[in-house]
């Protein structure tokens, strides 16, 4: 057989797999078949649009409009679509247990009778394309649960199970929606509030929710939230009446306050009054009005109300009343600041006569742009960002701030911008820096400091220690990490304390005595080199003073970190600070930083073994040269 058979007959193959694949999935297997073949109906109820049951002599009529299930007759209102869903599978699952034929029914006239299939009470008609004939619910079978069912064009009978009996023997209002509105919390994009206190409005923007009326503020996004989410949630008690008779009779003549959900469609918004006149305007108002009356004598713990979309009076649980004690300030966002760290690119600190401050975001990292893009401590600005937007005002002072001397913010001893920065202009911004936010400080009040925002008219107070927690000295938001190097790069290391001590690493990488004799201590040297490759400070203190002992330091150590020894770095640890710890400069940093007595005592590790100790560990030794001890040296000065 040759290789173009071969290809032949696979290709043959391949085409009779696929045909007997795509006759699996379109046919179904034998027992399956047998499986539909008992079922009661069939039908597609993405093509049902309507649902007519008969119940004696009331008919309930439920259309889809909208995609939305609605009852028609008797009443009108909206349904409980997860009801008619139930219904959908239930039929579509719905079996026969045993079927009498047309013929043995024919024989005995009195069977239709006998099954309560002559004039059936109980009938229900789905209206659709492609839709099953009417079915006809007749007595209940001798076994239990079963009952005789007959289809509208067939005078075969049935017998089956109750489940479809169970589902639409009910009364109208048990098919209405108990949920007072299909609009949810995340779609209400603004609403009005009305209540004794006076109107209310709150407008949603990028995400964010702001008080509108009756002053311009940010509001508490949990608050707002819950607020909105007491009528979207609101659960139908008791179906009272229509709304058309009258209704001093539930204190619904008398309205005391209203909320307006908008959704995020103008055409489909969604007005909600409590207790308020209805009042619609042109279009815009599609009359969806909750007025909140009278508290029923035997339901003391709910209360009258009418929603106009649906034209009723129902009753809702009282705590619905909650809405009506809703004040400006209640809902008001207490948080000094609102950040969005999405575009934050710049922070830039401002006080008179020091200077200004700006950290920059490099990536994932901070810099500190104003002084030539040294790395900042990026840790230290994120836990800031995280202070400032947890910050929580003590006191709103004023809702108007018409007197900033009074409170020192007409010359602000502090100023906070937070921007975003373009480095080109695009469709959605300019080049440049783009502040979004500004924060003054002004006078300090006892334990409060005064502080307005920039696009906010208000006045309000703080802690004070707040404004202790923010750094002007660019020197202290350097990143705390002081050498980036790593052990095996050390290549000459020189330790000052009363003694010079001087090692070098040869090709091999095997250290031996410059300044200094006797056994190298291996343990002390390595964990000398970790110590420098690791070390970091505990704070930044800010620019070098006398006061922090450089001018006799306790400890210098010079290394290098390249063969020739032209790469060269110095530290120097000068007067205790305090604490266990110990002021520390280097010279490539500006600046006094802080090290603990730990990483002290281990920079000042003695790296000769002294006679009478045991030997360094013989796999660990390094050569040593037989350079005799240096003499006495003082330990040099760092460059004033």
């Amino acid at each position: 057989m040759n290789w173009r058979t071969t290809l032949v007959l696979a290709a043959i193959a391949l085409a009779v797999f696929a045909y007997f694949r795509f006759f699996e999935l379109k046919h179904p297997s034998t027992e399956e078949a047998k499986r539909q073949a008992q079922n009661v109906v069939k039908f597609d109820r993405t093509k049902i649009d309507g649902v007519i049951i008969q119940n004696g002599d009331e008919k309930i009529e439920i259309r889809r409009r909208d995609n939305k299930w609605r009852l028609e007759t008797p009443i009108k209102d909206q349904v409980d679509s997860s009801l008619i869903e139930n219904l959908f599978s239930d039929l579509e699952s719905w079996q026969k247990d045993a079927t009498i034929s047309a013929k043995e029914i024919d024989a005995d006239k009195s069977k239709l009778n006998e099954y309560g299939l002559n004039k059936p009470k109980l009938k229900l008609k789905l209206i659709g394309q492609d839709r099953p004939p009417e079915i006809l619910f007749g007595k209940d079978g001798a076994l239990e649960g079963k009952m005789y069912v007959r289809l509208g064009d067939s005078k075969e009978t049935f017998l089956a199970g109750q489940s479809i009996k169970k589902d639409i023997d009910k009364k109208p209002e048990e098919f209405r929606d108990r949920k007072l509105t299909d609009l949810n919390t995340a779609q209400v994009s603004r609403l009005v509030l009305k209540t004794p206190a006076g109107e209310m409005e709150l407008q949603k923007k990028s995400d964010h929710w702001d008080i509108m009326k009756p002053l311009r503020a940010r509001a508490n996004e949990q608050k707002v939230g819950d607020l909105i989410a007491q009528v979207t949630s609101a659960r139908i008690q008791q179906f009272v009446a229509d709304d058309r008779g009258d209704l001093n009779a539930y204190g619904l003549a008398q309205p005391r306050g209203s909320v307006t959900l908008f959704g995020p469609e103008e055409k489909k918004d969604q007005k909600v009054e409590i207790g308020g006149s209805i009042k619609v305007f042109g279009q815009e108002d599609k009359g969806q009005v909750l007025q909140i009356g009278a508290v029923p004598q035997k339901e003391k713990d709910q209360v009258y109300v009418r929603f106009a979309p649906r034209g009723f009076v129902y009753t809702l649980p009282k705590r619905i009343d909650e809405i009506l004690n809703t004040k400006p300030d209640d809902l008001r966002d207490h948080h000094l600041v609102r950040i969005d760290t999405n575009v934050l690119d710049r922070i830039t600190i401002d006080a008179p006569g020091k200077g200004k401050t700006v950290l920059a975001r490099n990536g994932d990292d901070w810099t500190i742009a104003s002084r030539k893009n040294t790395p900042a401590n990026s840790g230290q600005v994120r836990r800031f960002i995280d202070t400032l937007q947890n910050e929580q005002v003590t006191r709103f002072v004023e809702d108007v701030a018409s007197n900033l001397p009074k409170y020192g913010l007409d010359k602000p001893q502090l100023q906070l911008t937070f921007s975003s920065f373009a480095s080109e202009n695009t469709a959605e911004t300019r080049a440049g820096e783009q502040a979004f936010a500004t924060v003054a400080f002004g006078k300090v009040d006892g334990d409060n400091v005064y502080v307005r925002l920039a696009d906010e008219p208000f006045v309000v107070a703080v802690r004070r220690t707040l404004l202790d927690q923010i750094s002007t000295d660019p020197l202290q938001w350097q990143e705390m990490s002081i050498f980036k190097v790593k052990p095996e790069q050390i290549h000459r290391l020189s330790v000052v304390t009363k003694h010079e001590a001087t090692l070098a690493r040869d090709a091999k990488g095997e250290w031996s005595w410059v300044a200094g004799g006797g056994p190298i201590n291996q343990t002390n040297l390595q964990s000398l080199l970790n110590m420098l490759s690791n070390l970091r400070a505990v704070r930044w203190v800010g620019p070098t003073i006398p006061q922090h002992g450089f001018d006799k330091p306790q400890l210098a150590i010079s290394f290098t970190t390249s063969p020739d020894d032209k790469i060269s770095h110095r530290l120097f640890v000068g007067s205790a600070a305090g604490d266990g710890t110990w002021f520390a400069h280097v010279d490539e940093r500006e600046g006094t930083f802080i090290i603990n007595d730990s990483d002290f005592n281990v920079l000042r590790l003695p790296l000769a073994i002294s006679p009478g100790s045991p030997p360094a560990p013989a796999a660990a030794s390094a050569k040593a040269s037989p350079v005799p001890s240096a003499s006495a040296s003082p330990v040099s000065s760092p460059p004033r």
